[in-house]
């Protein structure tokens, strides 16, 4: 302080707001631990400290001071910090905002990408794409404030001007331009055209050109579906009474074991990525009863098919004190009566978008795996080649029998043989050579497996024993069963899959963000 002392200290002999300036930098020194006891004693104390011997002329200023101090104070607070109280108000737009009653006629600010500039001469169409859809703006060289020369493609921006309805433009409304502010540059042109309704090029250029790809109306459309059904699993199952919950992906042991594991060395010991939540969901149904998880798995399968991907996302879920495997096929029904409302309800335009059926769900039909194979075969000529699992082009049509015969999009596929079936799946009562699961089918493709799992210790141990298995590395698990749990069964859907074939697509990488397959590791 004596420092700062002496080279203040003219300052402080003949202007006031220099001591009141002073003494503000004094408490916050001052209220550091070191000197708080120095501060308590009094306002003045720090200044005879520091051998400092006011004259006449201060005397008026510290009294006037000490009556200021509080406020002083404050002020210097709010200098240096700000109370962060929630999200702002912006005063730009979005889609819906705009769309919103009373709006017409009035002066409104947007921002935006520029999606395509179409120049007609006097006038020039400038859409943008915003989160929510496509927004045109229109340039009138004698009225807009600017040189469209200035602005192309990919420019993000900020613009003003009057709302107008539009038969014509996307939502029905356009914005007649009267300033437009660029926010930011692309460095190069687009590698792709997106702007155009359908990206006719190669699924392996939208796939290495991806973050780009994506800012096409109708591809970045199916990833909204997506969010709807991910969306729909949530709130439906939250409405059941289920509890999300997250578990590990890096595991000492797998649960559906097998060779298709990623193998990695976990601090200089072996461990896998998961191939999915199993374990943990079985655990966890002794702790919430009801448990659901939407999440990453890892199948090492070295497919390279239209069907397959090495990392997708699975919607998992199982429930306890469950009556048999028809309450999970239940359960299954009512998230897609759901998610299909929902939609039909908040997606609408997305499905506009894409021209997509929203499939039946009211009611789906449930027949045995060996019963819809002799249909199959003999509906449609087929020699049946394996007896213990469906082979695609029987899910092909298995769905097309179903939707002949039933009118059904859906099918449940149920008693599927042991054999093919993980240690956990209990084995039907009446027949132990089949099991109390199930696979459901979507026009043509598995996109749920799932079951009721044994839920008796010794049982499941006996099994284990059946299979030539150990307990090695799956004590954990065990210990669940070991200390009571009830009778419980659930399910695994493949996000992508479902996904792909809401929308009619022939690979499941174009519903796949950002694939990870046999030949790609990025973007």
């Amino acid at each position: 302080g004596n420092t700062l002392e002496q080279t203040e200290r003219k300052q402080f002999r003949f202007k006031f707001t220099a001591i009141a300036s002073r003494a503000v930098r004094w408490h916050a020194l001052c209220a550091r631990d070191e000197f708080k006891d120095e501060f308590k004693s009094g306002w003045y104390r720090g200044y005879y400290d520091c051998n400092f011997r006011p004259g006449i002329l201060m005397y008026p200023g510290a009294f006037l001071f000490r009556k200021l101090l509080p406020g002083m104070l404050e002020s210097e607070r709010r200098r240096i910090m700000e109370f962060v109280t929630g999200v702002k108000k912006k005063e730009t737009l979005e889609l819906s905002e705009l769309l919103e009653e009373g709006r017409i006629g009035t002066e409104v600010k947007v921002n935006g990408a520029i999606h395509t500039i179409r120049d007609m001469g006097t006038i020039a169409f400038i859409i943008l794409r915003k989160r929510e859809g496509l927004v045109q703006c229109v340039y009138e060289e004698d009225i807009s404030k600017f040189d469209l020369k200035d602005v192309k493609e990919a420019d993000t921006v900020e613009v003003t001007g009057v709302l107008v309805e539009s038969a014509k433009a996307p939502n029905g409304i356009e914005i007649r331009l009267g300033e437009l502010k660029i926010l930011s540059e692309p460095a190069e042109p687009m590698p792709l055209p997106i702007a155009k309704w359908k990206l006719n090029t190669s699924l392996e250029a939208k796939l290495n050109y991806r973050p780009i790809s994506l800012r096409n109306i109708r591809e970045r459309a199916k990833f909204r579906i997506q969010e709807g059904i991910v969306r729909g699993f949530r709130d439906f199952l939250y409405k059941e009474g289920f509890t999300e919950i997250h578990t590990p992906k890096i595991g000492a042991k797998s649960a559906e074991g097998g060779a298709n594991l990623f193998r990695l060395e976990y601090f200089h010991r072996p461990a896998i990525l998961q191939q999915s939540p199993q374990f943990y969901k079985q655990m966890m149904v002794g702790v919430f009863d009801r448990v659901f998880e939407t999440a990453p798995v890892f199948r090492a399968e070295k497919h390279n098919t239209k069907r397959h991907l090495n990392e997708y996302t699975s919607l998992d879920f199982e429930m306890g004190y469950i009556d048999g495997f028809e309450d999970i096929m239940a359960m299954e029904t009512g998230f897609l009566q759901y998610t299909m409302e929902l939609l039909k309800k908040e997606y609408a335009r997305e499905l506009q978008i894409l021209n997509i059926e929203v499939p039946k769900t009211d009611n789906i039909p449930a027949v045995r795996f060996d019963e819809i194979k002799r249909l199959v075969s003999e509906k449609y000529d087929r020699k049946i080649k394996n007896p213990f699992d469906l082979e695609p082009e029987e899910e092909t049509l298995i769905s097309r029998y179903a939707k002949e015969e039933w009118d059904a999009d859906f099918v449940f596929v149920t008693h599927y043989p042991s054999k093919k079936r993980p240690f956990y799946a209990m084995d039907d009562p009446e027949d132990p050579t089949y099991t109390l699961s199930f696979d459901l089918l979507f026009r043509g493709m598995e996109i749920t497996t799932g079951g009721q799992r044994i839920h008796d210790y010794h049982e499941l141990l006996a099994k284990m024993e059946k299979r030539g298995m150990t307990d090695e590395g799956m004590e954990q698990y065990l210990s669940a069963f070991k200390h009571g749990m009830p009778p419980h069964g659930g399910l695994g859907i493949g996000m992508e899959r479902l996904t792909m074939k809401m929308m009619n697509e022939d690979n499941v990488r174009e519903t796949t963000l950002f694939p990870r397959d046999l030949s790609r590791l990025e973007p």
